[in-house]
């Protein structure tokens, strides 16, 4: 799509309140100040699309580390693993990964790991050092089954990303792949997303967008080690297109990967009894997205800069990708604009 192309788009879709013309000049501020290096925007209503390319992003299919929205593509991993009946959601963690025992573990279900109610922490308290020596993730893995939960499992919703490396890891010694190349195999290439990978995918690092990381050494989000780690729970890469389709296969009347109720059981609350609603992977509900967005919406952000979300009610889907961290940008930039185009 050309520059051209892009204008037209714009002008041809933008609504008689000027949300887009808002949300593009939001952007382009960002970038004219020098705040933000690079970001694409794609958003969709009914059968339109409005995609457009900002800064250093060239073009609309720019890649981007993307960050926690590789969660809920871990997730649709193990919910296949589950259409296949390999395992069921209420199994115990401890029954695929036997290492992972004692100390109250036993009672962690694989649900609990989608849903952010298992009791592991986000990060361990020994991230820092995995990263500075450049550790495997079977090394994190290790230390996930060793950390001690913060509270009995399915009491509590606490974001965890341990939990979602845990998953991944039943997903490959159930399959006897690698969790990227089971990704790429059954997940990313029916659903048509070829420029989507965990990991770098054969790509070159200056390739992809990078991301504007405050402290530069060679374990950042930019450095080799990072990019290729593969981490399920924030190391894929992709386009604002993509991750376009994925969120919106989960209400397609056809399912090309999963069947459709249990894609349809990822994108509703499974946490009616704690104190915070999650999905199977998705963040679910209108909070974070938008106040436009109905209850149905479901999505997911990412620390480096990311924000998705889809509105089966209103049939939009919204994707916005920066360089810029979320720590920053989630405030100036990324809510901002979702709010707007969430009206």
């Amino acid at each position: 799509m050309t520059r051209r192309d892009l204008i037209l788009s714009s002008l041809a879709f933008a609504p008689n309140d000027g949300a887009y013309e808002q949300a593009e000049r939001l952007i382009e501020q960002r970038v004219r100040s020098g705040e933000v290096a690079a970001a694409v925007l794609h958003f969709r209503s009914g059968g339109k699309t409005f995609e457009r390319a900002f800064g250093k992003a060239s073009t609309p299919e720019a890649v981007f580390l993307i960050a926690s929205i590789t969660k809920p593509m871990t997730a649709t991993a193990v919910m296949l693993m589950a259409d296949r009946g390999k395992l069921r959601l209420t199994d115990a963690v401890t029954k695929y990964i036997p290492e992972f025992h004692g100390e109250g573990r036993e009672s962690v279900q694989i649900r609990h790991l989608l849903t952010h109610t298992s009791g592991l922490p986000d990060m361990l308290p020994e991230n820092e050092a995995l990263r500075r020596r450049h550790a495997s993730l079977s090394a994190f893995v290790e230390g996930a089954c060793r950390t001690p939960l913060l509270f009995k499992p399915g009491t509590k919703q606490r974001y965890q990303s341990m939990g979602i490396l845990l998953a991944a890891e039943i997903v490959s010694r159930l399959s006897g792949q690698q969790f990227p190349e089971f990704l790429r195999a059954e997940v990313f290439a029916p659903l048509g997303m070829g420029k989507t990978s965990l990991g770098l995918g054969g790509r070159s690092i200056p390739s992809t967008m990078q991301s504007q990381v405050s402290e530069v050494n060679d374990w950042d989000w930019n450095s080799s080690y990072w990019r290729n780690l593969a981490s399920p729970w924030g190391g894929a890469h992709s386009t604002v297109g993509d991750i376009s389709h994925f969120l919106r296969s989960f209400v397609q009347p056809k399912q090309v990967v999963l069947r459709r109720e249990t894609a349809a059981s990822m994108i509703v609350n499974q946490n009616a009894n704690v104190d915070r609603p999650w999905g199977y992977g998705w963040m679910v509900g209108s909070s974070g997205f938008g106040k436009g967005c109905s209850e149905s919406s479901f999505g997911h952000s990412g620390s480096t800069g990311t924000l998705c979300w889809h509105d089966p009610q209103r049939d939009r889907t919204f994707v916005l990708l920066n360089t810029k961290p979320a720590e920053v940008s989630s405030k100036t930039l990324l809510r901002p604009v979702s709010e707007l185009l969430s009206q």
